[in-house]
């Protein structure tokens, strides 16, 4: 699979650009006005998705090396990880934040296991409790996240 990471970071790097050519076009310009590359300065560090769920997702996997990140998306994807406690087994997740609202529905997450038997990787089941319980994290964490920046 392809990794999306220079894609998103030449396009991030696009907007930048554009951005910054607006703003040195407006910056010339006299009068008191808000110069309208503003806007396109605060448009380029939105995401896509739930804010909360995202740093939750992130903070949640970040003892595993990550392979793909589109915050654009919502897509967090790791590479595979082996708990130094049982090197002869790894794991690998995928996290999809599916809507900009913090519910339950809007977090799908995926993961792959294997082991090692005779030096090979083999393919082996993920049980559902494992899955449902990195879901319940994230969102646990996002709630969180949500109520601190209430208060």
């Amino acid at each position: 699979m392809p990794l999306l990471i220079p894609n998103v970071t030449f396009r991030r790097f696009a907007t930048l650009a554009a951005g910054a050519a607006l703003l040195l076009g407006t910056a010339a310009c006299g009068g008191r006005e808000r110069p309208e590359a503003d806007l396109a300065a605060a448009q380029v560090t939105s995401i896509g998705v739930n804010s909360y769920l995202w740093r939750a997702a992130l903070e949640t996997l970040s003892f595993m090396p990550l392979a793909q990140t589109d915050s654009a998306g919502g897509v967090v994807v790791t590479d595979w990880y082996a708990n130094p406690d049982a090197a002869n087994e790894r794991m690998k997740v995928s996290v999809a934040i599916l809507d900009q609202d913090l519910r339950a529905d809007a977090l799908r997450v995926a993961a792959s296991r294997q082991v090692l038997q005779n030096g090979t990787w083999i393919e082996a089941p993920v049980s559902a409790a494992t899955v449902q319980k990195l879901e319940d994290i994230i969102l646990t964490k996002a709630r969180d996240l949500r109520r601190r920046s209430a208060l």
